[in-house]
């Protein structure tokens, strides 16, 4: 399917509603809204989803970014720092819009919440949490 948001194609609203709103592309959405600065690493998503390949949660990461609902966000070379992550994933502002209209963001305090309650985060996890993030996101 060729789901975006606007553009010259021909998907309606409920189609993308239907394609976002896919079991593992809605837990990527929920996982980005329930992450402490809304923009995690594609390591923080994948551990987030242990049940899903790495392969196939990148998969859906770059299918949201195509469709228009996320963004693929990177530090500036001179912000990088080694063993730390420098791609992060978020949502455009657009895709923030177009998920509110639909109701999909009902439930963010309430997934931030639960995130914070998560207590066996690998080390890692928590040091990629940490990790400094792009200020324009």
């Amino acid at each position: 399917m060729g789901a975006s948001l606007g553009d010259t194609d021909d998907t309606t609203p409920r189609e993308l509603v239907h394609f976002v709103t896919q079991q593992t592309r809605f837990a990527l959405v929920n996982n980005i809204l329930q992450h402490p600065e809304q923009l995690p690493s594609m390591y923080e998503l994948e551990e987030l989803n242990p049940s899903v390949s790495d392969a196939t949660v990148y998969k859906h990461i770059q299918k949201l970014i195509d469709a228009g609902i996320v963004k693929e966000v990177t530090l500036d070379d001179d912000q990088r720092r080694q063993g730390y992550p420098w791609k992060f994933y978020g949502l455009i502002e657009k895709g923030r819009v177009f998920l509110d209209e639909h109701n999909l963001l009902a439930a963010e305090e309430s997934l931030q919440q639960i995130y914070d309650t998560i207590s066996d985060k690998p080390e890692k996890m928590v040091k990629y949490e940490n990790a400094p993030r792009p200020e324009e996101a």
